[in-house]
């Protein structure tokens, strides 16, 4: 478990752009089931996260379509909501970050950690652009 003082600067970064922290399992499975798309992103501490995951999620909601439905949990804090969201993404294995998008409750769309990890937040962006453009 992260101290407070350490995380609250990382869940206000993606919270000032509009997503929702959930840090229940009742939270996660209203949020996963919400009518039209929602995105996930399973926050984190490490630089990747502060790199490219999170800036590259906010950036991408400039695009013209975009989820209905923003939606966060973080990894190492809030480890019952966390673990709930990663039972949605199966059959990916748990990552953090990564970056999930939901359709109907469905999964749809997904980056782990391997995708996000060495690559600029643009990159990020365009890919949750283009699973937008799909999918929104």
């Amino acid at each position: 478990m992260y101290p407070p003082e350490l995380v609250k600067p990382m869940q206000l970064e993606l919270e000032n752009a509009g997503f929702t922290s959930l840090h229940t399992v009742e939270e996660v499975e209203t949020a996963i089931q919400k009518e039209g798309t929602t995105l996930v992103v399973v926050n984190s501490v490490c630089g990747c996260a502060a790199g490219t995951a999170r800036p590259g999620a906010i950036v991408s909601l400039n695009n013209d379509k975009k989820p209905k439905n923003l939606v966060t949990v973080f990894a190492g804090v809030d480890k019952e909501a966390t673990n709930k969201a990663r039972e949605y993404m199966i059959p990916f294995p748990p990552s953090s970050p990564c970056i999930a998008l939901f359709k109907g409750g469905e999964l749809v769309h997904m980056l782990e950690r391997h995708h996000i990890e060495g690559r600029p937040a643009e990159v990020i962006a365009a890919n949750l652009e283009g699973a937008y453009d799909e999918y929104c």
